[in-house]
């Protein structure tokens, strides 16, 4: 028997800083991720168009909750400029209590009173 991760690192590339850095703000001002950590340069080396490609990206690791992951893969789906943007969830199996409580408080929706 398999249970859905409750909370997920989900993955993206983008080819500038400043464009990470706004993916990264949006995401985490519409409280679909908790945090954003965003690694710097990386080389992506893919199969693009019958083309091997070389470039160089900024790689977005997205903290969130397996509850609000169809909504960040779709702003990402919108933010995004790729055609087939990388977006990529991995589940995290395990994590300090502290810290997983803290992104699930990040990402809840914002409910009106």
């Amino acid at each position: 028997m398999t249970t859905t991760p409750a909370w997920l690192t989900v993955l993206t590339t983008t080819d500038s800083e400043e464009k990470a850095r706004a993916l990264a703000r949006g995401l985490v001002e519409a409280r679909l991720a908790a945090c954003v950590q965003i690694s710097a340069p990386v080389t992506s080396v893919y199969r693009w168009q019958n083309a091997v490609e070389a470039t160089e990206e900024w790689q977005l690791f997205c903290k969130t909750t397996a509850e609000r992951y169809e909504e960040l893969e779709a702003h990402l789906q919108e933010a995004h400029d790729y055609e087939t943007p990388e977006i990529i969830a991995l589940p995290i199996l395990r994590g300090s209590a502290r810290y997983l409580g803290w992104v699930s408080a990040e990402t809840a929706p914002v409910t009106s009173v």
